[in-house]
């Protein structure tokens, strides 16, 4: 079996302002089971990055261990990818932040991957608000590993071998909203009107942008009482708003149903139109997504959409006050001050 996707596409595909189709924002061919919710994600990343104009050669993909963090094979090729150990992810993400502030960074991780043996770093990373988009595909259990429940399972739901969850799942969502993320969203899999513009919005946004979404495994949990099932999502999944974002560079109309709007800067000019559906909900208002979030799941729904964000505040480089210029760009000039800063450095010390 080949695993080298094939090269032949419609001549006429339409084309962004960079020139690339579609297809050049695609990799290799996926090897994950046949209608697994991840290769959905994987599309939508690429349909973004399409749509926002990005050069592919921009972006360092990094990822975990899991059925997710295989996915940056499958999105983008032509960028810079790495694949860390079991967790670690957040880490290296930061490390290559540090080094070079210009790419985009886009983390793929997993349920296990964060919400167990990742989740000391997944706290850190959020508290250091690392300019970066954090995807957590989300199934419910270790489909590497033959189906366990992971620790975002739902307390009573059962997975197809028909044991039944006894414990409280973690709330990822929630967690980052609470930790202080500037950015956290939530979506499903299967609902690519949805998933698209959140994945847009979240990579213009400067700071730790979370993206939590529900992705069914269709091997291990996609049986009747999973609460991560195609079924159970797409009957208990309540959207906290209809959203599109909008480029400053460009206008774009669009049309919404009735109830209020609100019209969003981020802090890079760009905008974002969202138009609220509950008024006891306000995307801005830390305590307000709290509570919007505990509501849904008191009520066993799946709460999707912006769920909160900072329209502006300052990042890790902000915090440490690094330099502007990647580090592989300096010279010995801006490296190797001279002896008299070096004598007054140690006359400091003194």
């Amino acid at each position: 079996m080949s695993y080298v996707r094939s090269k032949f596409r419609h001549p006429h595909l339409p084309k962004n302002d960079l020139g690339y189709t579609v297809d050049y924002y695609e990799g290799s061919l996926s090897t994950l089971c046949a209608g697994c919710g991840h290769d959905s994600i994987s599309a939508a990343v690429a349909q973004a990055c399409f749509e926002l104009n990005i050069e592919p050669h921009k972006v360092a993909k990094m990822s975990g261990i899991g059925c997710s963090s295989k996915t940056p094979a499958y999105f983008l090729e032509h960028s810079h990818g790495f694949n860390s150990v079991h967790g670690r992810m957040p880490s290296v993400a930061t490390g290559a932040n540090l080094a070079n502030r210009d790419l985009i960074y886009l983390g793929v991780s997993g349920d296990g991957d964060t919400a167990s043996i990742g989740m000391g770093q997944f706290v850190h990373v959020i508290r250091r608000n690392l300019n970066m988009l954090y995807i957590v595909m989300n199934n419910g259990c270790y489909g590497l590993t033959k189906g366990q429940d992971s620790a975002t399972a739902d307390a009573g739901s059962i997975n197809k071998s028909g044991h039944i969850n006894p414990f409280e799942s973690i709330d990822l969502a929630s967690l980052a909203i609470e930790l202080g993320a500037t950015f956290v969203a939530q979506s499903f899999s299967g609902d690519k009107d949805q998933l698209v513009p959140l994945i847009k919005v979240a990579m213009a946004h400067r700071g730790f942008a979370f993206l939590n979404v529900v992705s069914p495994c269709v091997t291990f949990n996609n049986n009747v009482g999973s609460t991560k099932s195609y079924d159970y999502v797409r009957n208990h999944m309540e959207m906290t708003s209809t959203m599109d974002f909008v480029p400053i560079s460009r206008e774009i109309t669009a049309d919404y149903a009735e109830g209020s709007a609100q019209l969003v800067t981020m802090h890079d000019g760009s905008q974002i139109c969202l138009r609220k559906l509950d008024h006891d909900w306000d995307p801005l208002n830390r305590i307000s997504a709290i509570n919007a979030v505990q509501i849904a799941r008191s009520k066993g729904e799946v709460l999707t959409g912006l769920l909160y964000m900072e329209a502006a505040s300052p990042d890790l480089h902000d915090y440490l006050k690094t330099c502007d210029a990647p580090l592989n760009s300096l010279t010995e000039k801006e490296l190797c001050p001279g002896s008299a800063m070096l004598d007054e450095i140690c006359n400091g010390l003194r």
